[in-house]
């Protein structure tokens, strides 16, 4: 399946379309949960995963998984993915982000500087139904909240929620202009507002600040150290490891592909910058074990740093479900997603193919980034942030999905929203199961882990 462009044909024939959907797959019936009688072992799904990564790392990850059953729902978006293959759809495509839960949203900074709330990882980005970006977004909802010591009726109202914030502002978008759509963003001085607490403000202010504060010059003294009066990445293995000759040489020479794939103007800016060192780094829970690096230039001098993280880019979750996508490259995939979900991309935003064909994306190590930790949140802190991310998903498909038809699907009453949220607390005890195997296995000594990393 692919993310159609809007036909062009008028706003009541889109609107019929997306009624029409709804003869595929009712509304009502997305509150059902059964696992198919040939539902693949979730711990095997995971392990024919980490097949081509880095062996040595996915100790690393299972240890990071094991963790809570967040933790898991994380890195398990290839279970999700086969799951939600197994159930009918609506056929109603956009650009999925393939891993929509709650901690995928996050601040970043704009272009121009401005501090954006928004998707923040698009390693499973890739055409689909739109309900299964809500789905995996309620399903995290439901799963935060249980975590959180909520009961069931309040994880199923907070996913709702999410669901609810995304149904509404589909619709709203619907009735908007393409350019009117294309420019919308959450700022994060429009976060304030909506909290209601002093003291939740004031953490939520203290935390964009924080975010203001992670950029490329506060990683210089956080990730490196002076060596022969030079800059060095540190040595903090198994996280951070600095990489040998060989690989520094196949660095610089796939960074002149990277370079390629830039804008003219950004071409010129990089070429202000020299390479200085690289390094292996691990990042986040999904993506332990695949190859990523992060390399730090410098510009004006030693005090004008810049890093770039390269990451390894691979078949994403949901093409192993649908039918090619238009993107033959893993790592021009992952860019293009980002540009079409993001409302401000990152101006180093690039990709190529590196060593023995694999494909590699590049970015901003850290460009103003924060994300906020979901256990420190109350029940209500926490349905207004799954409102805002349910908000924020539904303008990143309106930029590339129809939105006149999904808005048409869902509708005006809260059936969508009420069948989602079922949805969502069954998927969580779904995943609490699959948690519970994958600690077993740990215990059992059939999964190696190392906890704590």
């Amino acid at each position: 399946m692919t993310a159609p462009e809007p036909r062009a044909t008028t706003p009541e024939a889109r609107a019929r379309a997306g009624k029409e959907a709804r003869k595929r797959a009712s509304r009502s019936s997305h509150g059902a949960w059964i696992p198919s009688a040939d539902r693949p072992d979730p711990v095997s799904v995971l392990e024919r995963q980490g097949a081509d990564r880095l062996q040595d790392l996915l100790p690393v990850r299972y240890g990071r998984m094991s963790a809570s059953p967040f933790a898991f729902l994380r890195g398990a978006a290839a279970v999700m993915a086969g799951d939600l293959a197994a159930q009918r759809h609506t056929g109603l495509g956009v650009q999925l982000c393939g891993d929509a839960h709650l901690s995928n949203f996050g601040l970043f900074a704009s272009p121009e500087r401005a501090l954006l709330f928004d998707l923040d990882d698009f390693d499973e980005t890739c055409p689909g139904p739109f309900e299964w970006d809500v789905k995996r977004l309620a399903a995290s909802a439901a799963v935060a909240a249980r975590e959180n010591g909520a009961t069931e009726n309040a994880a199923r109202a907070t996913a709702q929620e999410a669901v609810t914030a995304y149904r509404t502002g589909m619709r709203r978008l619907a009735g908007l202009g393409e350019l009117a759509v294309w420019y919308e963003h959450v700022d994060a001085h429009d976060l304030l507002p909506l909290v209601r607490s002093a003291g939740t403000r004031k953490r939520v202010a203290a935390r964009l600040d924080h975010a203001r504060r992670r950029t490329s010059l506060q990683a210089l003294g956080k990730l490196t150290e002076v060596v022969d009066g030079e800059r060095r990445i540190i040595h903090d293995p198994p996280l951070l490891e600095p990489v040998g000759a060989p690989d520094t040489a196949a660095l610089r020479k796939i960074f002149g592909d990277y370079r390629s794939t830039l804008a003219e103007e950004r071409r010129l800016l990089l070429d202000r910058y020299r390479f200085v060192d690289a390094a292996r780094k691990v990042v986040g829970v999904g993506s332990v074990g695949t190859r990523c690096y992060v390399v730090l230039l410098a510009g004006r001098d030693a005090g004008d740093p810049l890093f770039l993280q390269i990451k390894e880019a691979v078949k994403s979750v949901v093409e192993e479900h649908l039918t090619t996508g238009p993107y033959l490259h893993p790592g021009h995939r992952v860019v293009a997603g980002q540009r079409l979900l993001q409302a401000a991309g990152d101006i180093f935003l690039g990709w190529m193919t590196g060593p023995r064909g694999r494909a590699f994306y590049w970015r901003q190590l850290r460009d103003m980034k924060g994300s906020v930790d979901l256990t420190a949140l109350s029940p209500a802190e926490l349905r207004a942030y799954a409102r805002l991310c349910g908000t924020v998903l539904a303008r990143a498909h309106a930029r590339s999905g129809d939105r006149i038809a999904i808005a048409a699907y869902l509708g005006g009453s809260d059936t969508f929203d009420r069948a989602v949220a079922d949805f969502a607390l069954r998927y969580a005890a779904q995943n609490a199961r699959d948690h519970a195997a994958l600690v077993a296995a740990v215990d059992s000594g059939v999964i190696a882990a190392t906890p704590g990393v």
